[in-house]
């Protein structure tokens, strides 16, 4: 299993923090779009490590054209010498409607569109394919010679792709090279609804699960008995702001939780967030975190996930001194 880190932003360090993160001995980092551009901050990065494998966790898709898109990735592909991991996702209607002011319709059949033109126009640079992608969403027809950055000795980078819903995991396991399950999955939902999408997906792509990567960004709670009993009511306040969304109800629906998720975004519209905090028990604490002392996180994490997925991230909105940290991820290489 491979261990992931996060880059975060700041616009002194992006370096320092990009080598330490690869000093620590992790296998790759992700940035986030939040207040940042996470492709911005990877190319950043890349100078600065060596061996990090490096991905936006996500990108916004719907956001930006495939073109800007696969344009800004090619660059960090190439700036990183071939260690890109375009995470995409496709954020919610909302967002995409109302920040970005961008079209919204048919997300999961609009993702495999975007992917499969990223596709076509890394075609038309590395391989000199005509650029001809005309689909329902996007069409890509004009490529001359002064716009393309030609062949990039490291070929296109691994896509990876952000699914909660069974229609989005399908997408993923039928175009993508690997998959970002969201932090607000349980063990359950990920047997029962995540990965028999996924492998429905691959069938129809005709691809194998060992050429796939399956990423996850698992809360955990650790630390002293002081610092979990902090950390408890971060991620529980973290899990009532996931748990409020519509699109995220069918995980609470699958252990019959899902009353909680008009009630959590009632409070959510009140801007009521201590009392989202509150109405997470140590039942749905227990279901969608890892929680143990340090040196245990590893083991209660291979218990849950290991025959799931292949990159594990730490998922936890508190803080903890460096030494704890590592001693967690010292778990992971013992």
């Amino acid at each position: 299993m491979l261990i992931d880190g996060g880059l975060g932003f700041d616009a002194e360090n992006i370096a320092v923090r990009a080598r330490d993160v690869e000093e620590q001995g992790y296998d790759g980092a992700w940035s986030t779009e939040t207040g940042h551009d996470p492709l911005l901050i990877l190319a950043a990065a890349a100078p600065a490590t060596e061996r990090l494998e490096l991905g936006t966790g996500i990108v916004v898709a719907f956001g930006r054209s495939p073109m800007i898109t696969a344009t800004m990735a090619n660059d960090v592909q190439l700036l990183s010498k071939g260690r890109l991991m375009l995470g995409l996702g496709s954020q919610i209607k909302p967002h995409i409607e109302k920040r970005y002011s961008m079209p919204w319709s048919h997300p999961a059949a609009r993702m495999r569109e975007y992917i499969l033109a990223l596709h076509a126009i890394w075609a038309s640079w590395n391989d000199g394919t005509k650029l001809d992608f005309r689909g329902d969403f996007y069409t890509h027809t004009l490529m001359t010679p002064f716009f393309s950055p030609g062949v990039n000795p490291y070929g296109p980078p691994k896509v990876f792709l952000a699914a909660v819903g069974e229609l989005m995991t399908e997408v993923a396991g039928e175009v993508a090279d690997g998959m970002l399950v969201h932090g607000f999955t349980t063990e359950q939902y990920l047997r029962e609804k995540t990965m028999p999408a996924l492998e429905r997906g691959m069938a129809r792509g005709g691809r194998s699960r060992e050429s796939f990567q399956v990423s996850y960004p698992g809360f955990v709670v650790t630390g002293n008995e002081a610092e979990r009993e902090a950390a408890a009511m971060m991620v529980k306040g973290q899990i009532a702001f996931y748990g409020s969304t519509p699109a995220y109800r069918p995980v609470l629906d699958l252990h019959g939780w899902g009353d909680l998720q008009p009630e959590l975004n009632g409070l959510s519209k009140r801007g009521e967030w201590a009392q989202m905090a509150a109405l997470i028990s140590d039942e749905v604490l227990d279901a969608f975190a890892v929680t143990a002392e340090p040196g245990d996180v590893a083991g209660r994490v291979r218990e849950r996930f290991g025959d799931l997925i292949d990159r594990f991230s730490f998922y936890a909105p508190y803080h903890l001194e460096p030494e704890t940290w590592s001693e967690v991820l010292a778990g992971f290489r013992a």
